[in-house]
């Protein structure tokens, strides 16, 4: 599968990002735009990329829920593969595709490939069923992750995640009564471009501290 990538910063970057999108928004929405422009802005290459189920929807293919996140790590693999950058990788993405990269995430690092792991909005569970956590996997990884969260989120807020008891490998970065978009509400003053500023330069402090691992 031919991997198409979109590209914010310098090719030459110490440090590049890799992030897949959502569940149901594709790679070019206006928070993933956002984020990959204010990475690079902070001296980070960043490439985005899709997978297969939500490139088709852009020519008219179906619009039913994507894939189990197991169904596709083969594809981001293949984005690992089709990058070809040099220095420090972190991999991650919004919601479901940093879901995904975390599913690797131990193994890349192992293999000295991925550095980091950066979840945007990670869906700890789903909405209203707190009960059903994707956790698990999380309580074993070594590599350094760094998840920008929403105090509100709906997939996991300020009043849960503080009592997973995440490994200390795991960072949580909160965005002031943010959505899982890290949207704050109007009443508050505060604004998405703010949230997510401030989440970018947490990623850029984050990052100083990886090893490289390519």
């Amino acid at each position: 599968m031919a991997v198409n990538f979109l590209r914010d910063g310098a090719p030459d970057a110490s440090t590049h990002v890799l992030l897949a999108h959502g569940a149901g928004a594709a790679m070019d929405t206006p928070f993933m735009t956002g984020f990959a422009q204010g990475l690079a802005a902070r001296g980070f290459a960043v490439a985005r990329f899709e997978f297969a189920y939500m490139a088709g929807r852009r020519h008219g293919g179906s619009k039913r829920p994507p894939p189990r996140a197991e169904r596709l790590i083969e594809e981001y693999m293949q984005a690992i593969g089709a990058l070809g950058s040099t220095g420090r990788l972190i991999i991650g993405g919004k919601s479901l595709g940093g879901r995904v990269a975390s599913l690797i995430a131990q193994d890349e690092f192992d293999a000295e490939r991925a550095a980091g792991l950066l979840c945007l909005g990670y869906p700890f569970h789903p909405p209203g069923r707190p009960e059903k956590l994707r956790t698990a996997h999380l309580m074993n990884l070594t590599i350094p992750v760094l998840i920008a969260q929403g105090t509100r989120d709906p997939f996991g807020g300020s009043t849960d995640v503080p009592g997973y008891s995440l490994p200390q490998s795991v960072t949580v970065h909160w965005a002031e009564d943010g959505d899982h978009n890290l949207v704050p509400r109007k009443k508050t003053g505060l604004s998405a471009e703010q949230n997510r500023n401030a989440a970018c330069d947490a990623i850029a402090a984050w990052a100083k501290h990886l090893k490289t691992a390519r």
